[in-house]
């Protein structure tokens, strides 16, 4: 479907929203016709993507503008974490399709009243939990989901990295602007969990600290306190549990995620950057039958690289991005339901809002405490 677009925040994020929709452009007939920043940097740079002869966006100098103004079908919202409450209450009026950049907001409050505001609106809110997308990542899902290794009871997600790239004016170096590591960073693996496991999780045990990163920085006489390492249980109920290892001082892994899911009939692995999906399955495991000779040598195991070769445009984040404005498209075509929600992207929030009280509380924390209920 033919969409005109509005990106509302111009940086890194934005012109990754901005070069997924032009490589798409030829294709659904789509166009980027109205942008907001006020950081005129990330506007020339946004502009400067618009090369042969293509027509560049108009420029708005507020959000309110662009919003108002008739250029667009639909909206991403690409600002900073702390800004997507207020910017969407602002689009949330309107008829406009949105798709809000991950974390949906940084504070629950915020994200149930945004979820109060889009009831009953005719045009769609999308968050964006691109993981999901990744081509290895959706194969495996994909796979489990079919009942391919069984009952799935645990998911495992490690993530080795380096530390937070900068932004401008170093926003996130701070809980407040951020809602915290495990709210920026790892909301997308807390809705995978839940994803995968079609469950929700009711509580959440959490270690962690900042240990490393950023500890030598000062802006305004403050010290940034953004964690950066942590070990997060998630409860679910029926007795699955899944995972997260995050250490963000460990960079140059192989494969800096690892995304694992066992069912009781056997497992899955996703890695990236490797793009690879391991599968390994016995019909014999329920007999415990694997403790012979074969037991901890990797046979039986089918490795493979996934990729999707309808992708024109990889980006930062391995197609994830690209599969998702198709699918975005799609349900406005179709008149569907967004495929992320925004419930979903506010429990996502809460798991990392749960860890992160953990952490400092030294318990476990129900989600019921999080969210009010």
């Amino acid at each position: 479907m033919a969409l005109r677009y509005g990106i509302i925040g111009c940086g890194s994020m934005g012109r990754e929203h901005i070069l997924t929709i032009l490589s798409q452009g030829t294709q659904l007939g789509s166009a980027v016709t109205a942008i907001h920043d006020p950081h005129l940097p990330s506007i020339e740079a946004s502009l400067a993507l618009f090369g042969g002869g293509m027509r560049p966006p108009k420029v708005f100098a507020t959000a309110e503008d662009l919003i108002q103004s008739k250029q667009c079908d639909a909206v991403v919202v690409a600002t900073p974490n702390f800004t997507h409450a207020d910017i969407l209450r602002q689009l949330l009026p309107s008829d406009l399709h949105i798709l809000v950049e991950k974390p949906l907001c940084t504070t629950i409050a915020d994200c149930q009243d945004v979820i109060a505001r889009a009831a009953g609106r005719r045009g769609i809110v999308w968050v964006g939990q691109e993981y999901r997308y990744m081509p290895p990542v959706a194969e495996m899902i994909r796979q489990a989901q079919a009942g391919e290794i069984g009952k799935l009871l645990r998911v495992s997600i490690r993530e080795h990295r380096e530390p937070f790239y900068p932004k401008i004016g170093d926003w996130n170096r701070f809980n407040a602007n951020t809602g915290g590591s495990l709210v920026e960073k790892c909301c997308h693996y807390f809705n995978l969990m839940e994803f995968i496991l079609g469950e929700k999780a009711v509580s959440v045990f959490a270690t962690g600290g900042q240990r490393v990163n950023h500890l030598d920085e000062s802006y305004g006489g403050k010290t940034p306190d953004i964690l950066d390492s942590a070990y997060v249980l998630v409860q679910f109920a029926h007795g699955r549990d899944a995972m997260l290892d995050l250490c963000m001082f460990a960079e140059n892994a192989p494969d800096n995620e690892q995304i694992i899911v066992v069912g009781d009939k056997g497992r899955l692995e996703s890695l990236i950057p490797s793009l690879t999906l391991a599968k390994s399955h016995r019909a014999d495991w329920g007999r415990r039958t694997a403790w012979g000779k074969d037991a901890g040598t990797g046979r039986g195991v089918d490795i493979r690289r996934v990729w999707d070769s309808n992708i024109r445009y990889p980006g930062q984040h391995f197609g994830a991005t690209y599969i998702e404005h198709q699918k975005f498209a799609a349900a406005i075509a179709n008149r569907s339901p967004p495929e992320v929600t925004l419930v979903e992207g506010m429990r996502a929030v809460a798991i990392g809002l749960a860890a992160q009280k953990s952490i400092f509380a030294s318990r476990l924390v129900r989600l019921d405490e999080i969210l009010g209920e």
